[in-house]
């Protein structure tokens, strides 16, 4: 690589080699405010000054050399799987941005491997995240102005793509139980949190049924709901292990197999599923209630990415303390990850 200095003065007329970008604190601007391959002209001069640059770099690169920008963008393009975009390149960097709402799924050895180089920088969100339309997993970009095609070709080597499992939408009905909630004594407090929560998967709310404690009442309601086309039903309450306490049993006599009943987490750790056909079940205790994120969210996430069946919760217990502030951004929460 030929890399020369000169005054700006005299590069006019010349093509920039690079990105020139330009930082103001009190507008919150930064950004590039020259693009590579400008051709410098003289109205150029006065806005140069203003970013304090009195040199430019003309640079010639060798045969065997890559530019930052043309880098950036090979690797994006060998890590952007399905469900990904690129933006960039742009100042010799390049982020992989989401199409839609799901869980982001790639190989975490594959970006170690590409950071081994140490002309790489590769910086991404967990691996199983949740995340959203428009929402960034990946930036990257080289740290010289240019790199060897040796380099890129082992940077190459080493991706693995980017994917993201997107949700499936799903019909979710709610089984209230308890006497005190049939008779009115105690408003339910749940659904209107269910259903923002599945707002935030894509899903669908189908219906809400009350009913006592009779085990035979609540199997009958959860019954309905599945007729009805429900795929999950949520039975909140009587999880316990309290006299009144007969929602597992429900579930039990109206499942084709109980996957789970207890989890190492908390709060939610009374939590249970349970299959019929394919449609779920799940025993809910009263915290779901009380709390803005449990276990249950956790366990929306799995089956609403159609991972359900793959679970293996003894897995969760590490990162298994779910925050429960209420102003929490579910996509930044520490469950809201499955695990590898």
């Amino acid at each position: 690589m030929d890399l020369r200095s000169i005054p700006v003065e005299e590069a006019l007329g010349h093509a920039l080699a690079h990105d020139l970008t330009k930082i103001d604190a009190e507008k919150g601007i930064k950004g590039a405010r020259f693009r590579r391959g400008h051709i410098l002209q003289p109205e150029d001069l006065p806005v140069l000054r203003e970013m304090g640059r009195r040199n430019l770099s003309i640079i010639h690169l060798d045969p065997d050399e890559v530019h930052e920008d043309e880098a950036a963008l090979s690797l994006a393009k060998a890590l952007a799987g399905e469900g990904f975009e690129i933006s960039g390149p742009e100042e010799g960097r390049c982020r992989l941005v989401s199409t839609g709402r799901g869980i982001v799924r790639f190989d975490p050895e594959a970006v170690r491997r590409i950071n081994k180089d140490r002309e790489w920088s590769l910086a991404c969100t967990h691996c199983n995240s949740v995340v959203g339309p428009g929402s960034v997993v990946a930036a990257f970009r080289i740290l010289p102005l240019c790199l060897k095609k040796d380099s890129l070709d082992r940077a190459l080597e080493a991706a693995s793509p980017f994917t993201l499992m997107p949700f499936l939408h799903r019909r979710v009905g709610l089984v209230s139980t308890g006497q005190e909630i049939l008779e009115g004594l105690v408003k339910d407090s749940f659904r209107e949190k269910l259903e923002r929560k599945l707002w935030e998967f894509g899903g669908s709310f189908s219906g809400q049924r009350l009913c006592g404690d009779r085990s035979q009442d609540i199997a009958h309601e959860i019954n309905e709901l599945l007729e009805s086309g429900s795929d999950i039903v949520i039975c909140t309450g009587g999880m316990s292990i309290d006299a009144d306490d007969r929602t597992p049993q429900a579930i039990e006599t109206v499942s084709d197999k109980v996957l789970f009943r207890g989890i190492p987490m908390i709060p939610g750790s009374n939590l249970m599923l349970a299959v019929k056909d394919r449609s779920w079940i799940i025993g809910a205790p009263a915290c779901v209630a009380h709390d803005e994120r449990t276990a249950l969210d956790r366990l929306l996430i799995a089956i609403f990415a159609g991972s359900g069946n793959d679970l293996d919760i003894s897995l969760w217990g590490e990162g298994g303390l779910c925050r429960r502030c209420v102003a929490c951004n579910f996509p930044e929460c520490e469950f809201a990850r499955l695990p590898s």
